[in-house]
């Protein structure tokens, strides 16, 4: 059998039909605040915003190789595989069923229907992804089509793979970087890059780099498989980071990673998350969705010692943002930086009181947010109050005023049983 490196890199000169390789590039201001070359391996930048185009690819070219019939080819996605396999169903002139939720945002099934064109038929089924997966298996079962998995599949972590071949193309000769950062969902782009650089750099005698792996704090299924040394399917997953909410680690990709340990995943806050999202689009101009960011905000967990002096190569997987989720984004990283906060409040219900309150303010606070939630006596009323401030110090100086003026209050925005309810 031919050997991984091999595959992948005949794999990467395929793709060269598609796009051309995608640049790895030394991010100046990330390099300057973290004291150490920032590499970012931009998959944002391939025709559908995303690496899933490669694996998809390298299915389609190997199963048409093999059978050249004009069965359909069947896959479920609610986001970048279904676009990356909508754009390859173009390219080979092949039929195309993409099974998606019903309550899929239409930018998402905009996106799919253009890459695809007359190739792509979009069927919406169920509420849950679970629904439309079960739906496309029955589909293709029944009439004989491929069913092109997101991430578990050996010739899908073959190409993703190539993520890892343009990197070492793109280094210097005999140069590994010293840490790559790479971000989990299935596991597909992980198991394929660290196969693929580990072979290679042993091959050619050069240090194999550290591989950190970071997911969402609401999704860890490659952290709690490798902790329990087993495949974890999880009981339940914060589908925030879309990207990269997988109750389950693929069964393939887990038989490639399953040596590394627990602590070589960093799990990555979801409100930390955003207000990375918002620094690089603020600083950089560089749009993010938050999967594609997780890899970038996985550089705030290293030490200065373990990073100082070092090459980082950082997998920045995808930009497939949807701007209407902008005020969310920037809810969270607010909350996160500790600049907007919710409190309730025992509000007295006379002339005056309003008035009374606003004096607590500090000249750089704002009430972002003001409503009466219910009236639970006669002369007082439970008020949501939210406010930002322009330094988080300031929150220190609001509670205090409020202990000296007798208002009762709770700071409910780290409470996320009661934040969900009525924020």
């Amino acid at each position: 059998m031919t050997a991984f490196p091999d595959r992948v890199s005949r794999a990467a000169e395929a793709l060269r039909s598609l796009f051309p390789a995608t640049p790895l590039q030394e991010n100046d201001y990330l390099s300057r605040k973290f004291g150490a070359r920032i590499l970012l391996k931009r998959e944002d930048l391939t025709p559908v915003r995303s690496y899933k185009i490669r694996g998809a690819f390298t299915f389609f070219r190997k199963a048409l190789a093999r059978a050249g019939d004009n069965a359909a080819f069947v896959c479920a996605s609610a986001g970048n595989h279904a676009q990356g396999f909508a754009f390859v169903c173009r390219h080979f002139g092949r039929k195309g069923v993409v099974f998606m939720p019903v309550t899929t945002p239409q930018q998402k099934i905009d996106k799919t229907r253009l890459f695809g064109g007359a190739f792509v038929e979009i069927r919406l089924v169920g509420d849950f992804f679970d629904d439309c997966y079960r739906a496309a298996l029955d589909f293709a079962r029944q009439s004989g089509g491929y069913m092109v998995p997101p991430f578990d599949h050996r010739d899908i972590i073959e190409g993703q793979a190539t993520v890892g071949l343009e990197i070492v193309a793109d280094l210097p000769d005999g140069e590994s970087p010293d840490i790559v950062v790479i971000p989990v969902g299935g596991g597909g782009l992980a198991a394929g890059v660290t196969e693929f650089m580990k072979a290679r750099y042993q091959q050619d005698g050069v240090p194999i780099p550290r591989f950190v792996f970071c997911e969402p704090v609401g999704a860890p299924s490659l952290h709690d498989s490798l902790s329990a040394g087993r495949r974890v399917r999880l009981p339940r997953v914060d589908n925030f980071v879309d990207g990269a909410a997988v109750a389950e680690i693929g069964k393939e990709p887990f038989g490639l990673l399953k040596t590394f340990a627990a602590d070589a995943v960093h799990l990555i806050p979801e409100n930390r998350l955003c207000a990375t999202m918002i620094e690089m689009l603020n600083v950089e101009g560089v749009v993010l969705e938050p999967a594609g960011a997780l890899a970038i905000d996985a550089l705030k967990d290293f030490s200065q010692r373990e990073i100082k002096g070092k090459t980082v190569v950082v997998i920045v997987s995808g930009g497939n943002f949807d701007f209407e989720r902008l005020p969310d984004v920037k809810e969270r990283a607010l909350r996160y930086e500790g600049l907007k906060k919710y409190f309730v409040l025992r509000f007295p219900q006379r002339p005056g009181a309003l008035r009374d309150f606003l004096t607590l303010l500090g000249p750089d606070d704002d009430i972002a947010r003001f409503e009466y939630l219910k009236k639970s006596a006669r002369n007082f009323g439970s008020v949501l109050i939210g406010i930002e401030s322009k330094d988080r110090r300031n929150f220190d100086t609001l509670v205090r005023r409020f202990e000296e003026r007798g208002w009762a209050f709770e700071d409910i925005t780290d409470n996320e049983t009661i934040a969900g309810l009525v924020i």
